[in-house]
């Protein structure tokens, strides 16, 4: 891709412990789940909730957790993420420095946005959130916490967001490309798109701030104008163009949510039902594939590899695999410059 000189990209993960100790799972836990953004309750609730039960009482399960997909190396996500990071600067070239920014923990978005503001002649930053459908809880608070840096600056370097890609060519290309790679798609006889759940009061929220009402039904069976930022309907939209490049046949393949907290309704339907549903009506290999994640990480290496692997066997099926997130694999590094090229010719 070719890009104006002097230009930063920044670009922006979740987060992960800083290790799989207690202490550090308990810290990260803390920061998520104290975001308002995520668990949208009044703040002296939300305070005693995460800091009195949620986070004491869910931080050692959780390091667990994350012993069993922990590398010598550290945080899959984050070395993912560090790895990306460093093939994009390689292709992109000298006129642009790249820098990785994470919501939670470290390397922290103030970190990352002080490298690129102290680099000599700056002119624009261009901020890359890796979230494909758009959601308050992941995007809304990395662009929120992006700006309250930048707004405490003298100079306020121009700035651009790239926006969900979540339908974009390029991002449904190099999924399809890896997948048909690395896993032989002919071995299953089903096939399911696991994202990652949220409240169904977010999507209410957000629909409703955009003059239109989700019932969280066939108003998601297409995306439009209306509801292009909805999370639910981006999601099923995501499935029918990832499984259509696939060649995936109707019936053999469906959308689903995971990792669901609490006891308030999420949106659905859920991945583990679907998991139990399947195999007890015959399904006896399943590949999972997981769009909402571009790098692979606990949500994907130990709950579904792991614990649904297992929830599978137990209701009758075989052998449930995960497929492998984008990562830092060269489509995906490929994709994402074309991506991020796109943003900066519009705002060219």
């Amino acid at each position: 891709m070719s890009i104006s000189p002097k230009t930063g990209i920044l670009i922006l993960n979740l987060g992960t412990p800083l290790t799989p100790g207690v202490a550090d799972v308990r810290k990260y836990l803390r920061e998520f789940l104290c975001d308002a953004r995520v668990i949208d309750i009044p703040w002296l609730q939300r305070q005693l909730l995460v800091n009195f039960i949620i986070a004491p009482f869910r931080a050692p399960k959780s390091a667990a957790q994350y012993r069993e997909i922990w590398t010598a190396e550290g945080s899959p996500l984050l070395i993912h993420s560090q790895h990306l990071k460093m093939k994009l600067q390689e292709k992109m070239g000298d006129n642009v420095v790249i820098e990785l920014g994470m919501r939670y923990q470290q390397p922290s978005i103030p970190d990352a946005l002080g490298k690129l503001l102290k680099i000599d002649g700056i002119e624009k930053i261009i901020i890359v959130p890796l979230y494909p459908q758009y959601s308050a809880s992941a995007t809304s608070s990395s662009v929120e916490k992006t700006i309250s840096v930048l707004a405490k600056q003298d100079v306020i370097v121009p700035f651009v967001f790239t926006g969900p890609f979540y339908s974009n060519p390029a991002f449904i290309e190099a999924f399809a490309r890896i997948w048909k790679k690395k896993c032989k798609l002919e071995e299953y006889d089903y096939f399911l798109f696991s994202y990652h759940g949220l409240p169904e009061r977010h999507i209410h929220k957000a629909s409703s701030e955009r003059n239109m009402k989700c019932n969280l039904g066939e108003c998601c069976d297409s995306i439009s104008s209306q509801n292009y930022f909805c999370y639910r309907g981006s999601c099923f939209h995501t499935t029918r163009l990832l499984a259509d490049a696939l060649k995936l046949k109707p019936g053999m393949y469906s959308t689903s949510f995971q990792s669901r907290l609490g006891k308030d309704p999420w949106i659905k339907p859920y991945t583990d039902i679907t998991i139990i549903e399947k195999a007890q009506s015959g399904v006896k290999k399943m590949l999972v594939f997981s769009p909402a994640f571009v790098a692979d990480c606990l949500e994907t290496l130990y709950e579904v590899k792991i614990e649904y692997a297992r929830l599978f066997k137990e209701h009758g099926g075989e052998t449930l695999h995960l497929a492998e997130s984008l990562n830092d694999n060269d489509e995906w590094v490929e994709a994402l410059d074309k991506i991020i090229g796109e943003t900066n010719v519009k705002e060219t």
